[in-house]
Parts: C-alpha cells; sequence; structure tokens
C-alpha cells in the first residue's frame, strides 16, 4: 500500500509537472504582430483594402485608405496570405512571437488589352467611354435599391485625431502636461496624429422600397471622449452611407458629381488603366479624372466587372481646388462583394477627412470605417416591422456590451485600444479642463466656474439711446450643480435711464426620454418689438455697434411664464406657454388709446395680457445631438412645420384683451445639384379680436448693417403691422456655380447667392383703431413689402456680404412723408449687410 501511494504520488507530481510546462509554453508563447504597407509591385501606389490573414486562421485585417495593414495574434502562426482583386494571391513568411515589419508588393495579373474586345458605340474611339456607357446603362441593376429589401449587420467605428503634431508640441511649457500622449501618437495616415475620440457600433438594419421605409436597431455603442450617448443615433450606418450610384455624392453638406454619375463624361475623363481575369471574367481597372479646376469632383479609380458592369471596388479623392472650406483631403474607398452570381452588395466602406484650419497647422483627421455582414435580400418584413416614428432605435443597454472582441467584424490595434484609456486619462489634466473652458467661452458665451457659469461676455457691455451705457452680469448653473436641473438670473443697470433690470428663473427635467421639460421665469427689462428671432439681441455689443439707426422706440416689459414641453418622439413635439405680461413704451415710442373713458384719446402707461398658447412642430426624420440641456438640430430632408394657437384672456390676471391667434410656418431646404439649394420660409397668421397695434403683428425689421435671415433687412422697426398676413423668403445658394468658372475669381472660392424677401397683409379698421399708430406705422393694404438682393459668401471662408435692393415702398410720396416725422430714422432704397457664417 505504502509503495502504490509513492507511486501514485509520483504520477500525481509529474502531471503536474508537465501541466506546469504546458502552462509556462502557453503563457511563455509572444504575441506575433505584422505590420507594414501594401503597394503594386510596378506603379508603387498603395493599395487600399487588400485583405490579409494568418495563413489557416480567420484572424485577418484590411489595410486602410493608404495601404497600411496591422495583424496580432496570441496562437503559434507562420505565414500571411495576400489576397486582392486583380493581383496574384501571396502567401508570405512570417516571424513567430514578434513584431515586425513587412512591407509588401503585389504583382497584379495584367493581361494584353489587345485580347479584350470592349463593345460600344462604332462612332466612339475611346474604349474607356463604350465602358463607361455600359456601367451607366446597367446601374439600375447594380444599385442596390434594385431590391425589394435588404438587411445586413453593420459595425461602425469613427474616431477623430490631432493630427500634424511636432515632438516639440509636448516641450513647451504649455503642453508639458500632455507630454504621456507621445506614446499614443499615430503616422498610418503620413501626418503624426494623436487620436482624441473613437465609438464603435454594431448595428441591424433594413430596408423596404415599396412603401420606401427603413429601420436601424443600434445594438451595442461604445463611446469615448463623451458620456453624451445621444451621439449613439449618428453612428450606425443611416447617416453615414455613401451610395456611388447616386448622380451627387453628398458630403459635409456639399454635392459632389459620382465618378459613376450618369452625366459622368461632362465631367470626369475615364481611362482604362489594366485588364485582368479573375475566375474566368473580365475586370478592368478604370481611372477617372476631372476635366475641369475647382468643380466639385474626384479623382480616382473603380474596378468593374465586365459581365455585369457593376462597380466591384473604387477609392476617389475630391479633386484639388474643389471648392470646400477647411479640408485639406477628403477620400472614401469602397468594396463589394458578390452575394450571388452577378449581384454585388456593399462589403467595406471608408471615409477619411483631414481638417485644416490653416496650411501646415495641426489639423484634425475624421476616419470613420465600416464593413458589412449577414447580407440578406428580398427577404421581406412585415410592414408592422417598420411602424413608429423613429427610424433608428438604440436597444436598451446597448451602451453597457462588453464583448466587443465577438462584436468587431475586425480586430482593434494595440494603439486603437489603448485609446479610450488615453482618452479618459486625458480629461483629468488640469491643463485640457482650462482649453475645453476656453473653448466653451467662445463658443457658448458662458465662462464655467465650478457650479456656475457666468455670461454671455457679449452682453457685459451695451449701450442704446433709452439706458445710455448698459452693464449686465448673467449667472446660470453649470453641468457639475445639476444635469437635470438649471437655474439662471441677471441684473442690468442703465447709466441713463438709472434703472436696475433683471430675471430670475429655470427649467427642469421631469424626463429625458421621453423628452420632458418645465421651465419658470420672471423678467423685468427692456426689449425691441418687431426683432427678427436670428438677430442679434439688443443688449449684444456688437448690435450697439452696427446699428444705422438709434435705438430710441424700445419698451419695457415685465413677464413671468410658465412653460412645459412634451416630445413625442423626435420631430414632433408640443409646448405649452403660460405667460402674464405687461409692456410700456420707452423714448420716442407712445401708447395712444384713440377713445378713452373721457372719449378723448387717453396715453396709456402699461398694457397687460394674460395668455395661454400650444406650439406643435413636426419635422420628419429630424435628428439632434444634444447636451445636457440644450441641443442642435442636424435637419431633416423633409420640411419643418411649425402650428401655434394663443387664446388671451380677458380680466384673468389683468390681462385686458379677449383675442385668438394662429401662426403657421414651412421651412424646407431644397437640394437642387449641381445649381445649390434653396432655403425656403412661408409663414402665415391672423389675429381674432379687437388689439392694439403692439400686440399685433409688426412686422419684423432689421435696423443694423448685419444680415438677419429672419427679418427684412431694410425694413425698419414699427414700419409695417397686419392683423392677417402672409410672408415669403426664398434665398438659392449657387455654390460658385459662376464664380468657380471664371479665371482668377475662382481661386477666391466665393459663392454667389439670391435671395427675395416678400410680405402682404391687411388690418381691420377696428384694430386699426384701436391704438393711435406712431407716425412710422403703416399697413400693408396697397401692396405687399417685397425686398431682393444678390450676395456673396465663403468670403475669407467666414464671411457674407449682400447687396440688397429695396422693390415697394420707395416712392417719393412714401418716402419723404415717412421722413418728414421722424428725422432720426431714414428709409434705406438699398443697402449692403454682412453677416459670420462657418461654412464647409
Amino acid at each position: 500500500m505504502r509503495h502504490l501511494n509513492r507511486k501514485y504520488i509520483n504520477i500525481k507530481s509529474r502531471l503536474v509537472f508537465f501541466g506546469f510546462l504546458i502552462i509556462i509554453s502557453i503563457l511563455g508563447q509572444s504575441q506575433t504582430t505584422v505590420s507594414g504597407v501594401v503597394k503594386d509591385k510596378s506603379t508603387g501606389e498603395n493599395l487600399p483594402f487588400v485583405n490579409i490573414a494568418f495563413t489557416g486562421t480567420n484572424n485577418g485585417a484590411s489595410t486602410n485608405f493608404e495601404g497600411y495593414y496591422k495583424i496580432e495574434s496570441q496562437t503559434p502562426v507562420d505565414s500571411i496570405t495576400i489576397t486582392y482583386v486583380g493581383y496574384r494571391t501571396e502567401k508570405i513568411k512570417i516571424k513567430r512571437g514578434v513584431s515586425q515589419t513587412l512591407d509588401i508588393e503585389l504583382e497584379n495579373e495584367a493581361v494584353s488589352l489587345e485580347s479584350i474586345q470592349i463593345m460600344g458605340d462604332a462612332k466612339l474611339i475611346d474604349p474607356a467611354k463604350a465602358l463607361f456607357k455600359r456601367i451607366v446603362k446597367n446601374k439600375s441593376n447594380n444599385n442596390k435599391d434594385k431590391y425589394d429589401s435588404y438587411q445586413y449587420e453593420v459595425y461602425n467605428k469613427v474616431d477623430f485625431s490631432i493630427n500634424n503634431i511636432q515632438e516639440s508640441f509636448f516641450d513647451k511649457k504649455i503642453t508639458k502636461s500632455f507630454s504621456f500622449m507621445k506614446n499614443y501618437l499615430d503616422s498610418s495616415q503620413g501626418k503624426a496624429a494623436l487620436p482624441m475620440f473613437i465609438t464603435e457600433s454594431v448595428s441591424d438594419f433594413y430596408y423596404k422600397k415599396s412603401p420606401e421605409a427603413k429601420k436601424e436597431f443600434i445594438k451595442a455603442t461604445k463611446i469615448s471622449g463623451t458620456k453624451n450617448q445621444s451621439a449613439s443615433q449618428f453612428l450606425g450606418d443611416m447617416y453615414q452611407n455613401i451610395n456611388i450610384y447616386d448622380n451627387y455624392i453628398k458630403l459635409l453638406n456639399l454635392f459632389f458629381v459620382s465618378p459613376i454619375s450618369d452625366a459622368g463624361l461632362l465631367s470626369y475623363k475615364y481611362t482604362i488603366k489594366d485588364t485582368v481575369y479573375v475566375d474566368g471574367r473580365v475586370k478592368y481597372l478604370v481611372e477617372f479624372t476631372p476635366k475641369r479646376k475647382q468643380e466639385n469632383t474626384f479623382n480616382g479609380e473603380f474596378w468593374v466587372d465586365d459581365s455585369t458592369h457593376s462597380i466591384i471596388q473604387i477609392k476617389a479623392t475630391v479633386s484639388e481646388g474643389a471648392n470646400i472650406n477647411w479640408v485639406n483631403t477628403l477620400s472614401f474607398s469602397q468594396k463589394f462583394k458578390e452575394i450571388s452570381p452577378g449581384n454585388y452588395m456593399l462589403e467595406k466602406d471608408e471615409l477619411l477627412v483631414d481638417f485644416e484650419a490653416a496650411k501646415s497647422s495641426m489639423g484634425m483627421y475624421g476616419h470613420k470605417k465600416a464593413s458589412y455582414t449577414n447580407i440578406k435580400v428580398n427577404e421581406k418584413q412585415d410592414d408592422s416591422f417598420y411602424e413608429g416614428a423613429n427610424d433608428v432605435i438604440i436597444l436598451e443597454d446597448g451602451d453597457k456590451k462588453t464583448n466587443w472582441d465577438n462584436l468587431r467584424h475586425d480586430t482593434l490595434s494595440l494603439k486603437e485600444k489603448q485609446i479610450y484609456e488615453m482618452v479618459d486619462s486625458i480629461q483629468n489634466v488640469p491643463a485640457f479642463k482650462t482649453i475645453a473652458d476656453l473653448v466653451q467661452l467662445f463658443v457658448l458665451g458662458y465662462k464655467v466656474v465650478g457650479p456656475l457659469e457666468v455670461g454671455p461676455y457679449y452682453t457685459l457691455y451695451s449701450f442704446n439711446a433709452i439706458e445710455g451705457n448698459r452693464f449686465r452680469i448673467g449667472l446660470r448653473t453649470s453641468n457639475s450643480f445639476s444635469t437635470r436641473v438649471m437655474l439662471e438670473g441677471h441684473v442690468a443697470y442703465g447709466t441713463k435711464d438709472k434703472k436696475f433690470k433683471y430675471g430670475l428663473g429655470g427649467i427642469a427635467f421631469i424626463s429625458k426620454n421621453p423628452r420632458q421639460i418645465i421651465g419658470l421665469i420672471y423678467t423685468k427689462d427692456v426689449e425691441q418689438l418687431g426683432q427678427g428671432l436670428n438677430s442679434w439681441r439688443s443688449d449684444n455689443i456688437l448690435s450697439s455697434v452696427l446699428r444705422r439707426n438709434p435705438a430710441n422706440r424700445l419698451n419695457g416689459f415685465e413677464q413671468i411664464k410658465l412653460t412645459y414641453e412634451y416630445e413625442w418622439f423626435y420631430g414632433l413635439s408640443n409646448k405649452i406657454e403660460i405667460t402674464q405680461r405687461s409692456i410700456n413704451p420707452l423714448g420716442e415710442l407712445s401708447f395712444i388709446k384713440q377713445s378713452g373713458t373721457s372719449g378723448e384719446p387717453t396715453e396709456i402707461n402699461k398694457l397687460n395680457t394674460f395668455e395661454v398658447s400650444i406650439n406643435t412642430r413636426f419635422a420628419k426624420g429630424e435628428k439632434y445631438l444634444s447636451g445636457e440641456f440644450n441641443r442642435i438640430s442636424l435637419g431633416t430632408k423633409w420640411p419643418i412645420i411649425n402650428f401655434n394657437y394663443a387664446y388671451g384672456f380677458n380680466g384673468v390676471l389683468n390681462g385686458e384683451y379677449e383675442y385668438h391667434r394662429l401662426k403657421f410656418q414651412l421651412t424646407d431646404k431644397i437640394d437642387l445639384p449641381p445649381l445649390g439649394y434653396s432655403n425656403i420660409v412661408f409663414t402665415g397668421g391672423k389675429y381674432f379680436g379687437i388689439l392694439p397695434y403692439p400686440l399685433l403683428e409688426l412686422h419684423n425689421g432689421n435696423e443694423t448693417y448685419s444680415f438677419d435671415n429672419t427679418a427684412f433687412n431694410l425694413m425698419n422697426f414699427y414700419e409695417f403691422v397686419s392683423d392677417e398676413y402672409l410672408t415669403a423668403s426664398i434665398t438659392h445658394h449657387f455654390n460658385g456655380l459662376i464664380l468657380n468658372k471664371i479665371p482668377l475669381i475662382r481661386k477666391l472660392k466665393w459663392r454667389e447667392l439670391i435671395q427675395a424677401n416678400a410680405v402682404y397683409g391687411t388690418i381691420s379698421e377696428k384694430n386699426k383703431n384701436e391704438y393711435l399708430f406712431p407716425a412710422t406705422l403703416n399697413t400693408l393694404n396697397s401692396k405687399p413689402y417685397i425686398e431682393a438682393g444678390v450676395g456673396i459668401e465663403n468670403i475669407f471662408k467666414v464671411f457674407r456680404v449682400d447687396l440688397i435692393k429695396r422693390l415697394t415702398y420707395i416712392d417719393d410720396a412714401y418716402v419723404n412723408n415717412y421722413e418728414s416725422n421722424i428725422n432720426t430714422t431714414k428709409i434705406p432704397s438699398w443697402g449692403i449687410r454682412g453677416t459670420i457664417q462657418i461654412l464647409f
């Protein structure tokens, strides 16, 4: 027994020993890493989307835009296999368990063009033109939108990096605290770049043609650099999709002529560069170059299958000199997969944008990479599947997924894996917080001081004829105070009227999904009635400096407003407002009731109202980028509709008038490539009841030299009033259609526009006679007010200047009568107005 026990112990010890050796052997195996660039052997050109895999495994990756690749493996591997359409497959030995750089040259499988016949129009000498005509002829057969339905899983990765960084950047005193970031510099795109933001998403996308509907379920998201999950809705496939079969490709809100546009021969020159046989079928490599400079076109090449004339691979870069701002380079490449004989669907998609504020300065890379799997066509879902207002649905707990090694279609490089940790670390660097605060101060106007924000800075000082020098300080709580409640207030003082003005209130979220907000604010201050919604506020220092008439017809107001907003879904919301308000005239303005209690005109010191209003806003397909409280609309391809109804109470909370007010507005942006795009706004409204002119529609004027797209820029304040009206505003932006064709001028990259604005209204005799009109106030009963102009935008990339002509109400009788009643205000028959705008 003792012998058996010893033998058992010896066997057990050996098993433990050999198990230990196995573990040591496994742990001792180093990671094998292979990286480098893949080039065409004959031309030296870097090749995108080349497939590289460890031989005999599923572990692989593709080269990026610039032909760079990197693959890693923990398992024993000794070779890699490289495959690429039109090139010979290569198998190359590698060193196991070490990091190595391996640049690869692929040899193409070219055949003589003499053995290939391109059948086309006999009149066409150039075979590339004949081939292109066949591509266009077969576009409808190759466009994925030909299918009654399709679906796929899409993996998206989007990252942003600061580029063109010199190592000396980290040696400066102000940036020394960022020196740890040197280890994260990446030069794979040609410039030293520092990753600052990376996000990934995996979603299931569904499409049906009739009736057209799309649905996307984002089932996993991972975001660095921000805690804002509202960004998740833009990380799927719905809003980052380039379809080369469209005649125009929209990038950065600009349209570019597709290399396979129906009218491509007008914009591009095509050349067949190569011809190969792959699996017994002929493939052509076609190069495309722009025919003219500074048009929105591309340089690049594509591979086309001769049997189906479908594009199987394309790489395109925006042509040099294209009229696009802040961008040094913009490129995209796509690879298509044959899912059944002769039928192709997108398999890989990559977009790279090199943003640059100034030549040779630090800029930013924006890089999007997508891959598509589980592609299915003509497997229809029930119509009920597409029901519901939201076409992008973020599945619950999608941001909590951790099994990303299984979710990703491609593996992340080591540096990409480190980005998440680095981005979290940088936000704890005091210098980074300081920079972020300065950016917020410049963009939003507020300086963050712990739980408070001070601002806006541009209202700290202003001046006008009523208050004289006006000093103002405003405070609101910051996100560190609360992300559900924001309190705000301000105090202002005028040195001429020697009066304090102030306001206090706040908003609070009842819920963020659905979005429900309640607000309450009390204000006692001065204002300008009839001012456009997008004009600079009256206490903005720029408004004071750029006024063309003295601000001597303001009014004081005191109001308390309670609001409740409910968003049913993205694009449809209601807002209820309950407002008690009183206004009083200031300066040269007066309120005089035509027939007072004594039967004689009576001067009114204060006008009181109490009203309840409800606003309905509908914007189909609209999406937002949201902060904790505010959000920015990213627009929609559909018209935006606003409908507002208000009821005024007489005898309730000092309300002096009973009335109904209706207002309807439609705004739309209409893309008309290659002619540019048009912005249109139509508004109509009507007042029911007897009301004095301050409560009617005082049509928006503009008495500054800045341009306001929500006002009539040559109309004065208190010039026209209506109780029933229609307005129309149309601006067409040509995006350089004409100026790009003029030598020398085209180098300036100016863009031309035209605009026209009109309003027609009427007013009842009862409303006209309720209060005595100011001497300058008129009605539009005889004819509409019209102004039109031409403009140039993109001057030095940021300025827009308009030359505007007033077309009505400029006859001598009208002008003389108006100016004789108020010497300090003139009627301009034409004017130059300018504004600042940021455009790509």
